[in-house]
Formats: structure tokens, C-alpha cells, sequence
């Protein structure tokens, strides 16, 4: 999606939040890489944090996965609820930094990753979902066992495609993103 002004929107990759997910490591590598990536082409970086009962800001497993770190002037957005824009200010952050298109990273690929990537495509963002760039942990879902590569290949599928009236969005490696 050429001729936007995208901004890289990492969720959620915090400690106690990636504990246990499926390829955490990669996914944190990958992540770092389009970060850096982000940063040498000029795109804006916005880090979401989740807090909430079991994970309370401040706390070690409320902070970043070893590697990731916001820079000065990076925006920080701490949210409570799945849609990273619900009660927070992250749709004033982007509109500030003149974003027309996110890059979707992060965890849980199910909750915090989905509900804020269909949000920001509601708002008439376009939306890059980064396939191998978002993860989750498998289990037991409304008394279903599901593996986790099973929840981000629907994620995936979920995303190739979806439209809005102003927005559309799209799934690609972290290999292929282009902020350019």
C-alpha cells in the first residue's frame, strides 16, 4: 500500500504478555528488525501497553520483551482494553503524526492484535497485518482446543481482504513490509 504515511504499531509484546506464546523469539526478532527498519525510513513507531488485573504497569512483566524500547519521542499508548484505541489516545497520537496506514505487530494474535488492526481499518486506516510478526499462546476457547498457529493463520486469513468503505487491508511477511 504505496502512498500512504504508515507509523509501525507494535501491541502488547510485553514480558508476561509473550510468556508462553508460539515463536515469541522470533516474533520479538522480527519485530525489532521492523522497528529498526521503521526508524531508518522514517516511519513513526507506536508502542501499546496493556495493563490490567495480573499484569499492573509498572511491574516486570508489564515492561517490553527484552529487546524492544521505545526511543525519545516515541509515543507510548497504555490502554486497558482489547481495541488499543478504546479510552486511550492512540487515534489523536496517529492523526498527529499524519498516519493513513498502520502496520499491525504484536500479541495476543486473538484479542489485543485482531480487535485494535479491525478498529484501525473501521477508522479508515489501511491496515498491514505483518503475517510472522504477531502471536499468541494456544489452549482451551470456549471449551475447543485450539493450537496457537491455528489462531494466527485465521487471524491472517481474517485480514487478507477486509474492507471498509475507506480503508482496506492487507497480510504480509516482515520480510515485505515497505514503509517507503
Amino acid at each position: 500500500m504505496t502512498g500512504q504515511r504508515p507509523a509501525l504499531l507494535v501491541i502488547d509484546l510485553q514480558v508476561d504478555v509473550v510468556d508462553g506464546c508460539h515463536d515469541a523469539d522470533g516474533v520479538i526478532a522480527r519485530v525489532a528488525a521492523l522497528v529498526d527498519r521503521a526508524r531508518g525510513e522514517g516511519a513513526p513507531v507506536v508502542w501499546v501497553q496493556h495493563s490490567g488485573p495480573g499484569l499492573d504497569r509498572g511491574t516486570p512483566g508489564w515492561r517490553l520483551a527484552h529487546g524492544l524500547a521505545p526511543v525519545d519521542g516515541e509515543p507510548v499508548v497504555h490502554k486497558t482494553h482489547r481495541d488499543a484505541f478504546a479510552g486511550t489516545e492512540l487515534a489523536q497520537v496517529l492523526a498527529e503524526l499524519g498516519v493513513t496506514r498502520v502496520v499491525v505487530v504484536g500479541a495476543q494474535s486473538d484479542y489485543c492484535v485482531r480487535t485494535t488492526a479491525a478498529a484501525a481499518a473501521a477508522r479508515g486506516y489501511a491496515v498491514t497485518l505483518v503475517a510472522d510478526a504477531h502471536t499468541t499462546y494456544g489452549g482451551m476457547r470456549d471449551g475447543v482446543a485450539i493450537g496457537a498457529e491455528q489462531i494466527i493463520a485465521h487471524t491472517n486469513q481474517y485480514f487478507r481482504g477486509l474492507t471498509y468503505p475507506a480503508a482496506r487491508s492487507e497480510v504480509v511477511r516482515a520480510a515485505d513490509v515497505a514503509f517507503a
